[in-house]
């Protein structure tokens, strides 16, 4: 490193006295799994998000799996999502003994091509092969356009599952995103570099009771106490039957503890972010850069701050900023150029947008936290390396 300043990582959790009160009070007081923090920490989700019930598990991962089980999906079935994500977008599919595919991107808005989307789905039925969930991932907390992602999934008979690991305390039109007006399921993130964290941890979102109860189940070891689900009389108060085959996906009363205390900061946490985003937006776009459409700095929950190199090596720039103590990352490799993804007959060239993202982008430093001189470094570091 080039000064002795401290390294500027791209995420930080943020963590106050308040989130380790709730944490203590739980190991001290309560019961550390299965007791009340879980099922406050998901009415709190809803009432944020105006979504009708939510089921937290322990990571979006399982949130996807379960979701994914919850709508029927399985051998024979095929689902689509999009390559510039995370793997578990689409490894969730393959959980399922289902088949996955890919919808190449928009360029400027980074999400899903509607225009893609729609051309890919048309072919699909002229050849029987039409999806049966399309996870529509909001790429850096910018939403999907969910509106016409739901007018094609009733055109077309599909299931939506909204990948919002990205998107807690975003905007789509006057919703909350995670209210699932527009999709059956919206899976949430709490990595700890997400909008809020509950060291790991996520939730499935819905606005289908009967989801929910399937959810619930699959989340939870398919065991139910639950008489109406039960097969016969209850044998006492001490009785329960495994319905159905499920996981241990639940997360614990620690987790939820601090999921609580979390959320009702959220906002501020978002205020922060968009006005580090602003203050990048004003001071770096003179640059031989891409920067971010600035229409979604009031709408995006800004998981992501992500520029795109026009006339740099990406690689080169990377090493430079590291080398000046600027955390830069990348975010993603494309799903269908992975190894494992390879073998299954995805090929580099597939979805030439994605790949053309990828090839170009870095990840900034943004996380609520981040003080103005520390931007300010990342700031003077870019023009210093670019110049």
């Amino acid at each position: 490193m080039a000064d002795s300043q401290a390294f500027i990582p791209y995420g930080r959790h943020h963590i106050d006295d308040k989130d380790i009160d709730a944490v203590i009070d739980v190991l001290k007081n309560q019961f550390l799994t299965q007791g009340a923090k879980a099922p406050e920490f998901e009415q709190a989700l809803c009432a944020y998000t105006g979504a009708k019930y939510a089921t937290a598990v322990n990571s979006a991962t399982s949130g996807l799996h379960v979701a994914c089980l919850a709508l029927g999906v399985g051998s024979g079935d095929t689902v689509w999502t999009v390559p510039n994500s995370f793997v578990a977008s689409a490894n969730c599919a393959l959980y399922c003994n289902a088949q996955i595919d890919f919808v190449d991107i928009d360029p400027v808005t980074r999400n899903i091509s509607i225009e893609a989307l729609q051309d890919k789905l048309k072919k699909a039925k002229s050849r029987n092969k039409l999806p049966k969930v399309l996870i529509p991932v909001h790429f850096s907390g910018v939403s999907c356009d969910m509106r016409a992602i739901a007018l094609l999934a009733k055109e077309y008979g599909f299931s939506v599952i909204e990948d919002a690991a990205h998107g807690l305390g975003g905007n789509y039109l006057d919703h909350k995103i995670g209210s699932c007006e527009f999709s059956d399921i919206t899976v949430l993130s709490f990595h700890p570099v997400k909008s809020i964290t509950t060291a790991e941890g996520g939730a499935l979102l819905t606005n289908d009771a009967g989801l929910d109860k399937k959810a619930k189940l699959i989340a939870k070891h398919g065991v139910t106490r639950d008489p109406e689900l039960m097969e016969g009389e209850s044998e006492g108060p001490w009785y329960y039957q495994q319905v159905a085959l499920g996981f241990n996906y639940r997360m614990s009363d620690l987790h939820a503890a601090l999921g609580i205390t979390q959320l009702q900061k959220l906002d501020d946490f978002v205020t922060q972010r968009r006005a580090i985003v602003a203050r990048y937006n004003q001071a770096l776009n003179s640059l031989p850069l891409k920067l971010p459409l600035p229409e979604t700095l009031s709408s995006s929950a800004w998981h992501l701050y992500m520029i795109e190199l026009t006339d740099h090596d990406r690689k080169a720039t990377y090493q430079a900023l590291h080398a000046k103590g600027i955390g830069v990352n990348v975010h993603y490799i494309p799903i269908h150029l992975q190894p494992y993804y390879q073998q299954l007959g995805f090929k580099a060239g597939e979805y030439p947008q994605a790949e053309a993202f990828y090839k170009n982008a870095l990840t900034l430093p943004l996380f609520p936290g981040l003080t103005a001189d520390e931007q300010d470094r990342v700031i003077q570091a870019l023009n210093e390396v670019l110049a």
